[in-house]
């Protein structure tokens, strides 16, 4: 996956330079060059470096004549591009024999027809999009838009008919439903958005799952079905972009919003890549504005986006990733060969882990789209900190709690019909919040432990007496912290294995009460440490770093950049570790 590789920083490097060139349009000549230019910094031959000083000196004295016309005209805008074109494509046949159009495709793994006149064909023809798109009116969006889809094309391009065509449906039926002139028709068009987008996930992540689960039961009351399974692949971040397009249409029948008037802001929105793949879970309100507003850039906020990115890939790389495969991946693959304490260990490991694995990833995600120009709410807030789980829920994956409170919890009922209704509206939003993660029954085991927690917690609170006095309530709440961060990292067991009887195997490890433990070397315990006491750190350290950050130097924000990579590269281990929540 691109987002887990350096690839990610060059693709994004390029995507952040040519978006913001692209808010001027009259840089848009020097983009072609720009083309040409990288490709032959990447292969420096004296013919190509010669061709590319000749390209630029044109292109800089069409450059010049649209400047004085204010913008790139027709004539300038073809000529830059066959100034360009010849000089690249010769390049591309030297290096691959083939031209720039088919040899990328060939990187995103698309099958290239052998007949040269396809390939010519492509080329003109993406000559002609490439000079409607520098003549296009909204070119910077098109282009993200573009790039967006070359993000989610490099892991698999046969399932980009999928988001286009799943983001396209909703944007019509969020168009029919306003247009509707009876309520009926409205609920019609609405019921049609949900069985659409629930009808995919289920068709691609939940099929096989419900077909075993069927056969399993059958089996067990004395029949023996025959075999059926699909077995496609999951398409990544489906779950995520399902739910935010189908949050559109549903906040236009609840007259929350209007509908969008721009088809391609709305592609936007879907395919926006920082958050497509693992969220955060945005709403339409949340990002649409920004899309069709006029581009903002201010030194403050990319100081804060930097700051963001070197902190995920911290959590990510320095934490999270060195604890899956030095302790938690081992202890969980074969739990029988380690005593109760390194159990134990392994258990606040994954806890630790997946906090910093999509932590990180969010503030990833928040960090690139905030260069860009695109600010993105909140996802977590220190969720370990909290004194009971439905505090816990309010700080993590912010997001998607609240989208399962707005859609789901609240729809059911809420807390509107009586206590009995409210526990039971808890337990079904939990439960499917727990399938929503995975295909498995673990999943929704874990999602049935924090609804029962979340039930209890509630009739708790209607019953409990009035507050003790500060001292008391300070212990209390240090008591109550412990407490619930304990069964979340016991549900997080659940969650982390692969089935009931591996985590059986888990806590019946765990319930021997063995303490030796040679595999907890000082290096896993100190960076176990340093992400448990990171994570009850006061915010205000957290705060005073970044905006520390934020006010220094640029010369001294790269100097602290390049501390950062160096202790990333000494931390990084041989084989890549996916995001958790790519799977999802």
């Amino acid at each position: 996956m691109l987002f887990n590789t350096a690839l990610y920083a060059q693709f994004f490097a390029i995507v952040f330079a040519i978006s913001w060139l692209l808010v001027s349009r009259r840089w848009a000549l020097v983009l072609p060059w720009s083309a040409l230019a990288g490709y032959v910094l990447a292969r420096p031959t004296a013919p190509g470096v010669f061709a590319a000083a000749l390209a630029l000196a044109v292109t800089a004295l069409l450059w010049y004549r649209a400047n004085r016309t204010h913008g790139p005209g027709p004539v300038p805008t073809t000529a830059a591009l066959l100034v360009n074109v010849a000089p690249l494509a010769w390049l591309s046949y030297e290096h691959s024999g083939l031209d720039p159009l088919s040899l990328a495709l060939r990187a995103l793994g698309v099958p290239i027809p052998a007949l040269t006149a396809v390939g010519a064909g492509a080329l003109l023809s993406t000559l002609l999009l490439s000079y409607l798109l520098l003549r296009a009116q909204k070119l910077r969006l098109l282009f993200i838009l573009g790039a967006s889809y070359v993000f989610y094309a490099h892991w698999d391009y046969r399932f980009l008919p999928l988001i286009w065509g799943s983001s396209t449906a909703d944007w019509l039926l969020g168009n029919a439903i306003a247009r509707a002139p009876t309520r009926a028709r409205r609920k019609l068009w609405l019921i049609a958005t949900v069985v659409m987008n629930l009808g995919v996930l289920a068709l691609f992540k939940y099929f096989d799952f419900g077909v075993e689960s069927a056969r399993a039961a059958l089996h067990a009351l004395g029949f023996h079905p025959p075999e059926v399974a699909l077995r496609l692949a999951l398409p990544v971040g489906i779950s995520f972009f399902t739910f935010e397009s189908m949050s559109y249409v549903i906040d236009i029948y609840r007259g929350d919003i209007e509908p969008h008037p721009s088809y391609l802001e709305y592609l936007g929105f879907v395919a926006f890549f920082p958050h497509l793949v693992a969220g955060p879970i945005i709403r339409p309100r949340d990002l649409l504005p920004q899309l069709a507003g006029k581009p903002r850039w201010h030194s403050g906020e990319g100081a804060e986006a930097l700051f963001l990115i070197a902190a995920g890939l911290l959590k990510k790389i320095a934490i999270g990733d060195y604890l899956a495969l030095n302790l938690v991946d081992r202890v969980f693959g074969a739990p029988l060969s380690y005593s109760a304490l390194e159990c134990y260990a392994a258990a606040l490991g994954y806890a630790v882990q997946i906090y910093c694995d999509f932590s990180g990833y969010t503030d990833i995600a928040i960090g690139s789209a905030l260069l860009l120009g695109v600010r993105f709410p909140k996802n977590f807030d220190a969720p370990y900190k909290s004194r009971d789980i439905v505090e816990f829920w309010r700080r993590w994956h912010i997001s998607l709690s609240t989208w399962l409170r707005d859609y789901l919890y609240i729809p059911l009922g809420g807390n509107r019909k009586g206590p009995l209704r409210t526990y039971v509206n808890l337990m079904i939003t939990m439960l499917l919040g727990g399938l929503w993660h995975g295909a498995n029954w673990t999943f929704v085991a874990w999602g049935g432990l924090h609804g029962l927690a979340l039930a209890v917690t509630r009739a708790y609170r209607a019953r409990r007496a009035p507050r003790p006095s500060a001292g008391p309530r300070l212990v209390a709440r240090a008591i109550a912290t412990l407490l619930t961060f304990h069964f979340v990292t016991a549900a997080w067991i659940f969650f982390r294995a692969e089935s009931f009887s591996h985590a059986g195997l888990m806590f019946t490890q765990l319930g021997t009460g063995t303490t030796f433990h040679p595999n907890l070397h000082p290096g896993v315990l100190a960076v176990l440490a340093l992400g448990l006491s990171s994570h009850w750190a006061p915010e205000s350290w957290y705060l005073r770093a970044r905006q520390g950050f934020t006010a220094l130097p640029a010369p001294a924000q790269g100097l602290a950049l390049f501390c950062v990579a160096l202790a990333l590269r000494e931390m990084a281990s041989a084989q890549a570790v996916p995001f958790v929540y790519f799977q999802f």
